[in-house]
C-alpha cells in the first residue's frame, strides 16, 4: 500500500520570500532504501518516490488521496510568529 505525506512546505532559509509557500504538497514516502556497496548512495527501486504533487488547498490532497487509495498523514503547518520590529529600537536601549 501506497503512504504519502501531505504538508505545506516552509520558506527557504536563503531567500525570505514566501512564493512557494502557497501550495499544499502531496508527497510518496520512500520504501526499501539500499545502499550502493561501491559508493554508498543510497538507492531505491521504488519510483512512487519521486511524484510530487500540486493542490491549492489541504482538502484536495486529502480528497485526491482518498479517491486513489492511498493512506496518507498531514502535517500541519506552524504558525509564523511575527515580531514587530523599529529601527529607532536599536539606540534606545
Amino acid at each position: 500500500m501506497k503512504k504519502a505525506k501531505i504538508f505545506k512546505p516552509t520558506k527557504t532559509s536563503m531567500q525570505s520570500g514566501l512564493r512557494n509557500t502557497k501550495n499544499w504538497i502531496l508527497e510518496f514516502d520512500t520504501i526499501n532504501n539500499n545502499i550502493d556497496p561501491l559508493m554508498g548512495w543510497e538507492s531505491s527501486k521504488d519510483t512512487m518516490s519521486e511524484v510530487i504533487l500540486e493542490f491549492d488547498t489541504c482538502d484536495q490532497a486529502i480528497t485526491y488521496a482518498s479517491k486513489n487509495n492511498i493512506d496518507y498523514y498531514v502535517i500541519e503547518p506552524q504558525k509564523r510568529k511575527l515580531v514587530k520590529k523599529s529601527y529607532t529600537d536599536n539606540f534606545l536601549k
